[in-house]
């Protein structure tokens, strides 16, 4: 391992001990109030318009994805976006509709007004994930300049299969150092401006499909640092004390997660040039360039139908049972900073800026846990060669 990423990794262990301040709850009847809903068809799943913030995860070329993401009326009136009887928020898929041939099936994408800047931390509890023949969830972010400001894929998954998988997409430049303090496994790309991204696939259980509800759903965190993207997995028995135990208006230490599940470091991807502040996205399409894929379709949903094609044999047709379990259950969404001062979320739409300190700062101003922990790593940092990182705010 290189001086430089050793250092890295030591930087991100200091990093860990940043008690977060919270910003927002996106929860129960109040959810909906600061989310854009996208009105209209999904023309994005194709080439991946600067709008949608996804690059093509395969070279097929393949129809658009066979979703209409509906208006917030029109998805409030259809039940498809609503608040059931245990406060949890539903989000899904049309499943009471016989859509006919050369039409597309309703479904919804919603985008977060606020937009948030390194140095911020997000939480999402689910009961329930989005899966089936033709499915493809997502839980994102992206930058308004894509794809110069980058995108972070934190769930993402289509038709039958059984484990989520994570990936960043950015400009070339940005690269991924493989199988280290991270959890799960890397992908076979490495340059993260290439069409897969860098995709990280999840080893833990029950990280998607029906085995996900079955254990009681789970937790994913994403911290968003100067110092590099981690994002988290827990499944509901594994979900530490400091996020189960936690309220909405409860700081956050992260100091006890342990190792990510997925790690891009800073010292192969300058996460403060690839990326800018970041909006949160929820969405489900249908088939699309990812799971519409005859090849692809076909691995795990050959027998949905005699064509062996996602539209004709999945979108077609009646909407139950194919479209029963396609639907995000959501109990809550948590915003946090590692600022000294949470930022204004008085206005609407104001961009959340939570990079007031640097993570080092941070630290010494408290969330060290001691003198001698800091000592401890400076001084291994200072072996390893790593005085570049104490003209990086640590001092």
């Amino acid at each position: 391992m290189s001086a430089l990423l050793f250092s890295g990794i030591l930087f991100i262990l200091l990093s860990r001990a940043v008690a977060y301040n919270i910003i927002r709850e996106y929860a129960g009847s109040t959810f909906f109030d600061r989310w854009d809903f996208y009105g209209g068809l999904d023309n994005l799943t194709l080439g991946k318009s600067l709008v949608s913030g996804h690059l093509v995860p395969y070279t097929h070329t393949v129809a658009k994805g066979n979703a209409t993401w509906v208006s917030k009326s029109e998805a409030m009136n259809q039940s498809l976006a609503y608040v059931n009887s245990e406060g949890h928020v539903i989000i899904k898929v049309d499943n009471t509709t016989n859509v006919p041939s050369g039409q597309n099936r309703n479904s919804v994408r919603i985008t977060t007004q606020d937009v948030y800047d390194l140095g911020s931390l997000w939480i999402i509890d689910l009961n329930h994930i989005p899966f089936g023949c033709s499915v493809w969830p997502a839980f994102w972010s992206y930058g308004p300049n894509w794809p110069q400001d980058g995108e972070i894929d934190i769930i993402e998954a289509i038709n039958m299969m059984t484990n989520n998988q994570m990936a960043i997409h950015t400009t070339p430049g940005c690269t991924h150092t493989g199988n280290v303090d991270q959890l799960g496994v890397t992908g076979s790309t490495t340059d993260c401006s290439l069409a897969p991204g860098c995709v990280i696939s999840e080893t833990s259980p029950n990280s998607y499909s029906s085995s996900f509800s079955e254990a009681g759903g789970g937790v994913w965190a994403t911290q968003f640092d100067s110092s590099g993207i981690f994002i988290w997995f827990w499944s509901r028995p594994d979900v530490p004390p400091s996020i189960s135990q936690a309220n909405s208006t409860s700081s956050m230490d992260i100091s006890q997660w342990g190792t990510p599940h997925a790690s891009y470091f800073s010292a192969t991807c300058n996460i403060s040039q690839f990326f800018t502040p970041q909006n949160l996205v929820l969405d489900i399409t249908l088939c699309g360039d990812w799971a519409g894929v005859p090849s692809i379709y076909q691995s795990t949903c050959a027998n949905a139908g005699p064509t062996g094609l996602c539209y004709n044999d999945s979108v077609v047709g009646p909407g139950s049972p194919g479209f029963d379990d396609a639907y995000f259950d959501i109990s809550y969404i948590r915003t946090y900073t590692s600022a000294s001062v949470v930022p204004s979320t008085t206005p609407t739409s104001t961009s959340l800026s939570t990079s007031t300190l640097s993570p080092s700062k941070a630290q010494l101003s408290g969330s060290i846990r001691s003198k001698n922990d800091f000592t401890i790593a400076l001084l291994a940092m200072l072996a390893a060669g790593s005085v570049v990182l104490l003209t990086h705010g640590l001092y």
